[in-house]
Parts: C-alpha cells; structure tokens; sequence
C-alpha cells in the first residue's frame, strides 16, 4: 500500500477523506484496490463511474457488445456520437477523462469460464452487471472457487435486486441458494424483454458501486450473504437473509 497521498489527490478526494469512517487511511485502501465489472450497461456504466470518481486503483471492465441507440437513456458513459462503437473501448476513454490515474484494463469478449478464469485472479472484488442467468451462474462459481468477494445486481422495469457474497467465507451462501436454476429464465432479467427505466439502471449500479466501497473500507452495515429488494416505483425495500440451501 502506498504510503502518502500527494497534494492533488487530498484535494480531489477531501470531500471523502474528511469523512470519519474514511481519512486518509480509507482514502488509500480504494487506491490499492482492484475491482473487475462484467457487463458495461445499465449497471456497470454507473457502477465503473462512481468507483472512478472514488480513486479506486485499477478497473477491468469487460463486454463484447457495441453501443446502440436504446442503450442510452440508461447508460451513461454514452452517447449518439458513440454509436456502433465498442462499449469497453468508449468507456475506458471517458472513465479515463474522469480520472486518468484509475488503471483500466479492457476485456472485449465474451465471458467464458477460460477467459474468466485467466483475469480474474489479478482483481480483489467482482461486480456483476450481467443480464443473464448464464452468465451470473458462471461469475458466482468463480468467484466463489477464488474466494472473491461478489457483489451482483439485477434490474427490471421499476425494481432492482443487489447481493453480496463474501466467498472468503466458506460458509457463505451464493447465488444458487437463491435462485433455482431450473425454472427461470433470462425475460426477468432482460430490459429488451420487460423494460426498464432509465433512473432504476442508475440507481441500482450506483449501489453496487456504494457496496464496492463498504467492503473495501470494512464499513457500515455488511450486506454479505443477504439480497436488498427495491421496488422504486412505490418505494419499498426488503432486506432479505439468503440461507444456504441444504445438499440433497
């Protein structure tokens, strides 16, 4: 861990070292911190923004989508002029601008168990903005054999869901303990299937981001092994404890 900040980033990050839980102590552990994104939409947009305003130290991002027009109005590291343009390439240019000392690492493909399982070690925490059971199955599994800590979000029309999952923690519960594999399907998940407004994207990936930062500072309440449910059209939330199902 580096040992002084310089003057430029007390300055740049003074609004979150003067916070009692943070200082600089805080301020440089989101500095010496590694988080990777899978998916670069609605959720990793916000997400990958935030922690890049924080400082956090290195970023990989990763998607093989191009950006179209009905990504927009919910992802918001884009815009017109990025059309047909790599998703991943876009947004390490603009997380850049924001805060060019944030190393950002670009995986343009497709998730796959090999190629996840070659990046996956160089990153302490994975967030999960995946809009499909596919691929959140492959990250839990993952994550959960390299001991990550995962932080997975899910979003549809008006509601959101957010878990955490400490896999240091051999006892820890993980995704299949909530969900059943066999009888759901990617229409839950997928805006192009049920439709999303723009604000919930925001505001949900903007939470993952928050869960991001809690973990890596060891504050606040600990979301590790529950789901939060919010329903942001009639402003209801559910904390929800997730048990580890038992081995048949």
């Amino acid at each position: 861990m580096s040992t002084k900040l310089n003057k430029k980033e007390i300055e740049k990050f003074s609004r979150q070292i003067i916070l009692k839980n943070i200082g600089t102590l805080g301020q440089k552990k989101i500095l010496n911190s590694k988080v990777l994104i899978i998916g670069m939409g609605g959720l990793g947009c916000p997400a990958s923004d935030f922690l890049t305003r924080s400082g956090i130290g290195g970023l990989g991002i990763v998607d093989h989508d191009i950006i179209s027009l009905s990504n927009i109005h919910r992802q918001n590291l884009y815009n017109e002029k990025d059309l047909n343009k790599s998703k991943v390439k876009v947004a390490k240019k603009k997380l850049n601008e924001i805060n060019p000392k944030t190393k950002i690492n670009i995986f343009d493909f497709k998730l796959n168990k090999k190629n996840f399982e070659r990046i996956i070690k160089n990153y302490d925490y994975i967030i999960d903005g995946t809009d499909n059971f596919e691929s959140k199955f492959l990250i839990n599994d993952l994550s959960q054999k390299h001991k990550k800590i995962l932080v997975t979000g899910a979003i549809s029309k008006f509601d959101g869901h957010i878990f955490t999952f400490n896999f240091k923690n051999k006892n820890e519960p993980c995704l299949r303990d909530f969900y059943q594999e066999e009888i759901i399907t990617d229409e839950i998940l997928n805006c192009e299937y049920e439709g999303i407004l723009g604000t919930v994207a925001g505001i949900i990936g903007t939470m993952l981001a928050n869960e991001v930062l809690k973990q890596i500072l060891n504050i606040g309440k600990n979301l590790s092994g529950f789901i939060i449910i919010v329903d942001l059209l009639n402003l209801r939330f559910r904390k929800v404890k997730i048990n580890k199902r038992k081995k048949m």
